[in-house]
């Protein structure tokens, strides 16, 4: 079976890169330090500090791991090799809900850049999904748990 890929720009990979150094570099040496000095203290049936330490050594370990695929099946997306007014990945898209007149621009990222406080959305979430491969002028409908709205493209640009 085909692992999954994980498309994203160069940008977005090597921010990866970088929080996967900080991981194995930084946290790792200082979690395996708090576990020695835990140690030190004695019973570790009801020592806490080693418990937390554990635990938070198992959440660095997972972070690290899922970094690891994440930058091993690394797509690095092209947003030239698509139509200029196409949506896709690295690409800015405005948008405005059918019916009304506040408009809302998005950058379209891998799900490894998405930052929902700063407009970067995945191109796996519900708005990405329904936005890329679409072209200005087209509509869009977005499917959401809150229920469906239709957008209209009105302009896609690359990200500077």
């Amino acid at each position: 079976m085909a692992e999954k890929t994980y498309p994203m720009t160069i940008e977005e990979k090597e921010l990866l890169e970088k929080e996967l150094e900080e991981l194995k570099l930084v946290r790792r040496p200082e979690i395996v330090e708090r576990i020695k000095i835990a140690r030190s203290y004695g019973d570790l049936s009801e020592n806490s500090e080693y418990e937390a330490a554990k635990d938070e050594q198992a959440f660095v370990e997972g972070q690290i791991s899922t970094l690891e695929t994440k930058i091993r099946y690394a797509e690095i997306v092209d947003s030239d090799a698509v139509a200029k007014d196409e949506v896709a990945i690295s690409k800015t898209v405005t948008v405005q809900e059918v019916g009304e007149t506040d408009k809302e621009v998005y950058h379209i990222v891998g799900a490894a850049g998405a930052d929902a406080f700063a407009n970067k959305v995945s191109n796996e979430s519900p708005i990405g999904q329904a936005l890329i491969g679409k072209k200005e002028g087209q509509k869009a409908m977005i499917q959401t748990p809150a229920g469906n709205y239709e957008v209209e493209i009105l302009k896609v640009e690359k990200t500077k």
